[in-house]
């Protein structure tokens, strides 16, 4: 056979190769195209559901009245906390753990003059003014009706007193959404039988304060204590702070107000106004201090 016949033959069966090569490339192609289409929307579609998530844990873990955490995440938070701290002792180190237990009186009147709905407004903008008094690494939550908690992380009791110091204060003194104007005449809105004065909210904060180790290394002890506390302050009329009573309690220093000694109870020596300016300024440098800025 002559070369050209041979070369002519042998195109001839190449012809069928090179087109099927040619479809080949050409689904090849077309594959790869719908294979990176279908991974950008399943990409899309997982950052949907990721996004997703992260809402419905918010939410699984938001009060909805209030904004701030929910007890499903408080107890969450201070289990985690505690083991935390538990591991830290195990290491030699000192990591302790405060715990305030807060409530709020004074809504009812807030309720009767305002109703329900206007009320829950109230809570919700109080809740966002305390989570400002706290760290970043600090948890608030409510714990139910008009008490809170307050989770403080590498926190002692002298560190413990100075928050609840400065959470009274906030309560006392927080502006009310509509209650700006002066107070209305006598007869008109009475707060616990007194009359409310220009700048009196009318709200107070009892607190009670638990710490780790000294007063227990269990949720449910340290929960038990802070109720305790709360009771305590709640006999004594109010408007203060009590700690966990406990034998190893240390005596407060001169750098440790003794207690109920700022926030005056129901009944004590309230502040003058020389005093309250001087219970801000300590507030605002204790934020300062415990925020490490």
């Amino acid at each position: 056979m002559s070369t050209p016949l041979l070369v002519e033959a042998l195109a001839a069966l190449a012809a069928p190769a090179v087109a099927g090569a040619g479809l080949l490339g050409l689904r090849l192609r077309r594959c790869a195209a719908a294979a990176a289409a279908r991974e950008a929307e399943l990409r899309s579609r997982i950052g949907e559901l990721q996004q997703e998530r992260d809402e419905l844990q918010r939410t699984a873990s938001c009060d909805p009245l209030t904004g701030v955490w929910n007890y499903r995440h408080l107890q969450i938070t201070l289990d985690k906390e505690i083991e935390r701290a538990r591991r830290a002792e195990g290491a030699d180190e000192r990591r302790p753990l405060a715990l305030l237990m807060l409530e709020i009186a004074g809504f009812d009147a807030v309720v009767a003059e305002h109703g329900r709905s206007r009320a829950g407004a109230v809570l919700r903008d109080l809740a966002q003014r305390l989570a400002v008094e706290i760290r970043r690494s600090d948890t608030l939550g409510r714990y139910g009706g008009e008490e809170f908690l307050v989770l403080l992380p590498d926190t002692g009791a002298e560190g413990a007193v100075q928050v609840a110091e400065r959470l009274c204060w906030a309560v006392r003194r927080h502006r009310l959404l509509d209650w700006s104007a002066p107070a209305p005449a006598p007869g008109h809105s009475r707060l616990r039988g007194r009359e409310r004065r220009a700048g009196d909210n009318g709200l107070t904060a009892t607190v009670g304060i638990a710490v780790m180790p000294r007063d227990g290394a269990h949720a449910a002890v340290l929960l038990r204590a802070a109720d305790s506390a709360l009771g305590e302050a709640r006999r004594a009329g109010g408007d203060c702070w009590r700690s966990a009573p406990a034998e190893a309690a240390p005596e407060p220093t001169e750098h440790a107000p003794r207690p109920g000694s700022v926030s005056a109870c129901v009944g004590g020596a309230t502040l003058t106004s020389a005093g309250r300016a001087r219970t801000a300024a300590a507030a605002a440098a204790t934020v300062v201090a415990r925020d490490g800025v």
